[in-house]
C-alpha cells in the first residue's frame, strides 16, 4: 500500500512538474509577445521608419522698412514631421513667423507649396500643409511616460544644409523651465541630443519611435559664459496634443483664462514676487473671484510662482472648468481666492489675449 502509495505520488509530482513547465513556456511565450509589442528599436529602424515623415521647411519673409531704406526678402529654414497622410505638418511657430510664402521638401527630393493652417505664438508651435495624399506619418507617443535616461532620437535639417540627419542622445531632465528668445518661459524636455540651428520643428522619437517631443531649442550661453555642448529642448507632445486637434479641426485654439492683465514685479523694490496684475477683465472668473488691480499672484494651488510667465505656465496646465486657488498678496496681507477657469477661443492665426 504504501509503495503503491509512492508510486501514485511520485507520478502527480511528475504530472504536476509538467504541467508547471508547460505552463512556464506558455507564460513565457506570452511575455515575449507582449515584449515583442514594445520592444525598442535600433537608431536605424526608427530612421527608416521615420524620415520619409520629416519634412524641410524654408520660407521667405520681408522686413520691415526702416527710415534709411525700404526692406529686403530673406529665406530661413528649419524642419518639420507629417501628422496626417492628407498633408498636415506640425512645426514650431518661430520656424514660420513673418512668412509670406512656405516650402516643404521631403525626403524623396518632392517639394510642395504650404498653407500656414494655424499657429500658438506661446506654445512656439505651428500647424501647415500640403496638398497631397498617401504621407508617410510619424505616431505620436505619451511623453508623460518619459524618464531622465531613456534614449532619444532627432531627425531633422541642421543648418538648413544637412538636411535630414539623425542625431541620438537621452532625456538629461523633464519640465526644464527655459526662457526661450520671444520671451516667454516654457517646460521642455531637455537631451543632450544634438539640436542646432535647422533642427527646430523637428520631431524627437523615443526609443520606440514614437514622437515624444517638438525640438525648439538651444542653450547657447553669452559671450561671457563659458562654452556649452549638447544642452537641447523639446516641447512635450502632451503639452500641445489638445491645440494642434483643436487648430486642425475647428480653427481656433481654446485655452482656459481667468481674465487679467499682468507684469512683473521688480524684486529689488517689492517685498513679495509673483504677478502683479495691471488690469481685470469685468465680469471675468477673476473679477468675480474677488481679485483685484495692484494685487500680486504670489502662488497657484500652493504652488510659488515669480512672475508673469510662470503664471501663464501654472494655468496652462489645466482645463476649462478647474477651479484653482490663488494666493494673493494685497496691502500687506496675504489671501486665498479660488478662481474657475474660463474659455477663451481665440483665432488660431492670431493671439492677442493675455492670461
Amino acid at each position: 500500500m504504501k509503495q503503491h502509495h509512492h508510486v501514485f505520488s511520485s507520478k502527480l509530482i511528475a504530472v504536476a512538474l509538467l504541467l508547471c513547465l508547460i505552463g512556464g513556456v506558455m507564460a513565457a511565450g506570452g511575455n515575449q509577445a507582449a515584449m515583442a509589442e514594445t520592444a525598442t528599436l535600433t537608431a536605424a529602424d526608427i530612421y527608416e521608419q521615420n524620415v520619409n515623415a520629416t519634412v524641410g521647411i524654408t520660407i521667405s519673409a520681408q522686413t520691415q522698412a526702416s527710415r534709411y531704406g525700404s526692406g529686403y526678402t530673406y529665406q530661413a529654414s528649419g524642419s518639420g514631421f507629417i501628422i496626417s497622410e492628407d498633408g498636415y505638418i506640425l512645426t514650431n511657430y518661430h520656424v514660420i513667423e513673418g512668412y509670406e510664402t512656405v516650402t516643404v521638401a521631403t525626403y524623396d527630393d518632392k517639394t510642395y507649396d504650404a498653407k500656414v493652417i494655424g499657429y500658438d505664438e506661446t506654445n512656439d508651435i505651428a500647424v501647415i500643409k500640403v496638398e497631397a495624399e498617401g504621407l508617410s506619418t510619424v505616431t505620436l507617443g505619451n511623453s508623460d511616460e518619459l524618464r531622465v535616461g531613456e534614449d532619444v532620437l532627432a531627425i531633422g535639417n541642421p543648418l538648413g544644409e544637412l538636411t535630414f540627419s539623425l542625431t541620438r542622445g537621452i532625456v538629461s531632465a523633464l519640465s526644464r523651465n527655459v526662457r526661450v528668445e520671444s520671451g516667454n518661459t516654457m517646460h521642455l524636455i531637455q537631451t543632450d541630443c544634438a539640436i542646432n540651428s535647422g533642427n527646430s520643428g523637428g520631431a524627437l522619437f523615443n526609443s520606440y519611435g514614437e514622437v515624444i517631443g517638438i525640438t525648439n531649442a538651444k542653450y547657447s550661453g553669452d559671450s561671457s559664459s563659458a562654452s556649452v555642448d549638447n544642452i537641447g529642448f523639446a516641447i512635450p507632445i502632451n503639452s500641445v496634443r489638445d491645440i494642434i486637434t483643436s487648430i486642425i479641426d475647428k480653427g481656433y485654439i481654446e485655452k482656459p483664462y481667468i481674465g487679467v492683465t499682468v507684469y512683473d514685479l521688480d524684486p529689488r523694490r517689492s517685498p513679495v514676487q509673483g504677478a502683479a496684475v495691471y488690469t481685470v477683465e469685468q465680469d471675468s472668473p477673476a473679477d468675480k473671484a474677488g481679485l483685484r488691480k495692484d494685487d500680486v499672484i504670489t502662488q497657484v494651488n500652493g504652488k510659488d510662482i515669480s512672475g508673469q510667465q510662470e503664471l501663464r505656465a501654472a494655468l496652462a496646465k489645466c482645463k476649462v472648468g478647474d477651479e484653482v486657488e490663488l494666493t494673493v498678496y494685497r496691502d500687506g496681507e496675504e489671501l486665498k481666492l479660488k478662481v474657475t477657469l474660463a474659455s477663451y477661443k481665440k483665432s488660431a492665426l492670431k493671439d492677442t489675449r493675455d492670461t
